[in-house]
């Protein structure tokens, strides 16, 4: 019985690869336009929500989404959620309808065909550089001000899978306050279950999120940045652990 679980999991994890392959070689001539100016980043970003709904429902996953508050369009927000899977960049994609940009860890980047778009749309950040992780909030700012939502997963990582949630960082929650845009924590319940980073693990299934109540940041200053960030995480940790029971 082990041995056709090693075979299933290792052809799960090699379909997942496959399945983020096959639309961006089917939409690679419009996902290429897309990209060579800024301002048509919209349609990208209409193309990568076609591209994580087809890998989730490929992969049977099956989404269901609560929501307390709902984002307006035409607004810019800070996404945050934990971080557990491969498949939070999806799940969030497919949920999120206001196009925002990713703060992702630059190791993505090699990752073929999908790094190729990922280094050209998304703001990388090298979390090993001081100087890199200061780049990161001069390209938000630059987003933000056209119009555009940004996602940070806050814990900086991935945690180790013992870890309910990490403690986390300060960018998401300095970058909302001085933009005065409102902080929208979402939870993911089932992503670490379905597709953890443990090679040999995941099956299809029901794919579980929350989106909170979203918390205000006008006219907030600086200081109040690790309060709002140890309030966010508080609702997120709360949550999951009440799920755990």
């Amino acid at each position: 019985m082990r041995a056709l679980k090693i075979v299933f999991w290792t052809l799960y994890r090699v379909w997942f690869y496959i399945l983020m392959a096959i639309p961006i070689i089917v939409m690679f001539p419009f996902l290429f336009v897309s990209i060579l100016s800024e301002k048509w980043y919209p349609y990208f970003f209409v193309m990568a929500r076609i591209w994580a709904k087809f890998i989730l429902f490929g992969m049977g996953f099956r989404v269901k989404v609560t929501f307390e508050e709902v984002p307006q369009e035409g607004k810019s927000y800070m996404f945050v959620a934990n971080h557990t899977s491969m498949t939070d960049i999806m799940l969030m994609l497919s949920i999120v309808k206001n196009p925002f940009v990713f703060v992702g860890k630059k190791e993505l980047a090699k990752i073929p065909l999908f790094g190729f778009f990922y280094k050209r749309t998304c703001i990388l950040v090298d979390r090993s550089s001081s100087k890199s992780r200061m780049a990161v909030f001069g390209r938000a700012q630059k987003r933000l001000n056209q119009g555009v939502s940004i996602c940070i997963f806050p814990e900086g990582g991935v945690p180790e899978e013992s870890v309910v949630l990490d403690e986390f960082k300060d960018g998401a929650f300095r970058l909302a306050i001085e933009h005065e845009i409102p902080i929208v924590p979402m939870t993911f319940y089932d992503n670490k279950k379905l597709f953890s980073y443990t090679f040999f693990s995941g099956s299809p299934g029901l794919m579980r999120a929350k989106v909170h109540r979203f918390f205000d940041t006008k006219n907030q200053n600086a200081d109040y940045k690790k309060t709002l960030k140890n309030n966010v995480r508080e609702v997120l940790l709360r949550d999951l652990q009440e799920d755990l029971k």
